[in-house]
């Protein structure tokens, strides 16, 4: 009986993976194993993967798994990405290790709340929404530890500035220093300042250069970027019928995570999607000026069907040259949930994104600086999962990447009614 019922969630499991054609597939390196689990789990079969995974040999829990399988394969994206394959690798070709594996117990807690440690926070640049949530996440599991923010400083893009936050916080004394580099080889002498007066690094997406886990730093906590441009990619091909003539609108500066997400997003077009042609890439170093690029590859390729941009700020400024051009017609996909792009999804103006879990890597980065407190080991490479987020299930998703209930301009905009985010 046992082994009927097991067959039968295995049926349910393979079924919903044929019918999610492919979930956000895999690199073209990937094993023949590994393709057919990513298949299943990464879009509409995350469900059934995350239950079945667990429960697929429990005749106790067969029926659970089964009904999770049966939701998969009557919808076509993810609701969630806990389990979901990582596909990325750190800055020194570390294995990525799911953020949701870094715990404490109740006792370390208590030694860390005894301890009075405080941090620091360095960001690169804090004026979007996946900075705003970083730091919510951050806060709220600092809060919980009882390590107390000293400083939260915001480089605004610049190497310069970002040297001169370091050493403005360090007067502090922290015993902990969160942080992503805005140049991985102009900030390491500041980084290293700060490691050898005994402060703890612990870094968001990129390291500086020669930096080494364990030795200069506790760990690097980052989203699977990689996985992301994957998610992006599958949803602007699928969007397309699989074929077509496309353009990118990518952050031309050689920084790690934005590198990952554009091999990412490549990797998936040209092994799962392979009629799906890119005709035009325009490079941008301004992030608040991408309708130029946009402009250009409209005015150069009048003919483009579908176009990504590299993150949902640059997003915005392409959809401005979108509709000024009058070509709502052009297909549009890209990564991270911002509150302008989760709204442009739901109205239809958007295909979809990868979206990165921003406050669940706060929440992580905080507890591995609880680790360095402890004298506890950490992994080198920690990764939120890739989540793939289209109209269908953008409620869901925005619950699971800010952690609050989905906003009325939301809902709304869901309803086809463009009301103001601030409504």
């Amino acid at each position: 009986m046992k082994k009927k019922i097991l067959s039968l969630v295995l049926t349910g499991v393979m079924a919903a993976s044929l019918a999610a054609c492919g979930g956000a597939a895999t690199s073209s390196t990937a094993s023949t194993a590994s393709k057919a689990a990513s298949t299943a789990a990464s879009t509409a079969a995350s469900v059934a993967a995350s239950t079945a995974a667990s429960t697929a040999t429990s005749v106790a829990a067969s029926t659970a798994a089964s009904t999770a399988a049966s939701t998969a394969a009557s919808t076509t994206t993810s609701t969630s990405s806990g389990d979901s394959e990582i596909k990325s690798t750190g800055p020194n070709g570390e294995a990525g290790v799911n953020a949701n594996t870094i715990t404490l117990t109740d006792d370390e807690i208590a030694k860390v709340k005894a301890g009075n440690y405080t941090a620091a926070i360095c960001m690169h640049y804090g004026g979007n929404d996946w900075s705003t949530s970083q730091i919510a996440g951050l806060t709220d599991e600092f809060n919980k530890l009882g390590i107390k923010i000293v400083a939260t400083t915001d480089a605004n893009f610049s190497a310069e500035q970002q040297v001169s936050d370091i050493e403005t916080v360090m007067a502090k004394n922290p015993n902990i220093i969160v942080s992503i580099p805005t140049d991985a080889t102009a900030t390491v002498d500041a980084y290293q300042k700060a490691a050898d007066a005994g402060i703890k690094l612990v870094f968001m997406d990129n390291v500086p250069k020669g930096f080494t886990a364990g030795k200069n730093y506790v760990s690097c906590v980052s989203a699977d970027n990689y996985g992301n441009g994957m998610a992006a990619a599958k949803l602007l091909a699928e969007s397309l019928g699989g074929k077509g003539k496309i353009g990118t609108i990518y952050y031309d500066v050689d920084f790690f995570v934005t590198n990952q997400r554009y091999k990412g997003f490549k990797d998936e077009l040209a092994a799962e999607y392979p009629d799906v042609k890119i005709v035009d890439e325009e490079g941008f170093t301004d992030v608040n000026s991408c309708n130029v690029q946009a402009d250009a590859m409209l005015t150069a390729h009048p003919d483009v069907q579908g176009i990504w941009a590299h993150w949902d700020v640059a997003c915005e400024g392409l959809l401005s040259s979108i509709k000024a051009a009058n070509r709502t017609d052009i297909k549009v996909s890209t990564c991270d949930l911002g509150n302008n792009i989760a709204k442009e999804i739901a109205l239809g103006n958007v295909v979809g994104l990868g979206a990165q879990m921003p406050y669940d890597q706060g929440v992580a980065e905080a507890k591995l600086a609880a680790y360095a407190m402890l004298g506890k080991e950490a992994p080198a490479y920690v990764v939120a999962p890739a989540m793939s987020v289209d109209k269908s299930n953008i409620a869901d998703a925005y619950k699971a990447v800010y952690h609050i209930d989905p906003p009325d301009w939301l809902n709304a905009a869901l309803k086809g009614q463009d009301v103001s985010i601030a409504s």
